[in-house]
């Protein structure tokens, strides 16, 4: 549920260059190319267990006359069909999704006032977002609960996907965890641990029967386990979380 390597590193030759040609075409009206989203919190899965996996690029721009922000993404469009004519590019609102071989880009229009970021809440609007506020958030959860939570993050995002039907959204999954877990559970101290009381946690936020059902799949494969039927418990656990 990790980047390779060599995905790792194709990401980031395209930030760079992506990064580059904007300072190029855009000069100074950009202030700032700033990455956030999962990739950035590093709970983003592999394109092979999450198709729609993308990484999210906040392009900050000067906007001293109060444009609105539909005339921002029409210029990251033409940006984008500037230098990847031959990519898919569409507008996903409120951003500029660039769908390059190896991963698909956000570009999301932003600028700010009194250091202070804002994005589109649609084409005529802007609202106040907050995106390191979160990133720490997470990064502390995750430090007080032994670098567990965002290996559990990442577990649960491929399970929403292959179980849950994406019916939770992956910001909102990741921000009922680091909510409940932002000081450390002390009854947790493995992985399963983690795992089941995070289930615990989204119950009562997406569908109950579905979460219920993975809890009693992973009861079952700790009792096999503990009666030494390993490879039972292994076909098991693959029910709610199949191999990718």
């Amino acid at each position: 549920m990790v980047l390779s390597s060599s995905e790792k590193s194709s990401i980031s030759t395209s930030v760079n260059t992506i990064k580059s040609r904007l300072t190029d075409y855009f000069g100074t009206n950009v202030t700032e190319k700033k990455l956030y989203g999962s990739y950035f919190r590093d709970t983003i899965l592999p394109r092979k267990a999450d198709e729609d996996s993308d990484v999210d690029l906040m392009v900050v721009f000067s906007n001293p006359k109060g444009y609105i922000p539909q005339t921002f993404l029409n210029k990251l469009k033409d940006f984008a069909e500037h230098y990847y004519s031959r990519s898919e590019i569409c507008q996903s609102s409120p951003t500029i999704v660039l769908e390059l071989c190896h991963i698909k880009f956000e570009l999301t229009p932003a600028y700010t006032t009194y250091g202070t970021y804002n994005i589109p809440k649609n084409g005529s609007e802007w609202m106040y977002t907050d995106p390191d506020g979160f990133y720490s958030k997470l990064t502390e959860c995750n430090k007080n609960n032994n670098y567990k939570v965002k290996p559990v993050v990442r577990i649960l995002k491929h399970w929403n996907i292959q179980k849950n039907y994406r019916e939770l959204e992956s910001y909102e999954l990741e921000k009922l965890l680091a909510d409940d877990l932002m000081y450390a559970c002390f009854y947790c101290t493995s992985y399963t641990d983690y795992l089941r009381y995070a289930l615990e946690k989204i119950k009562y936020a997406t569908n109950y029967t579905r979460v219920s059902k993975t809890i009693n799949y992973i009861d079952e494969s700790l009792r096999l386990e503990r009666c030494g039927r390993s490879h039972l418990a292994v076909d098991i656990i693959k029910k709610v979380f199949p191999e990718v």
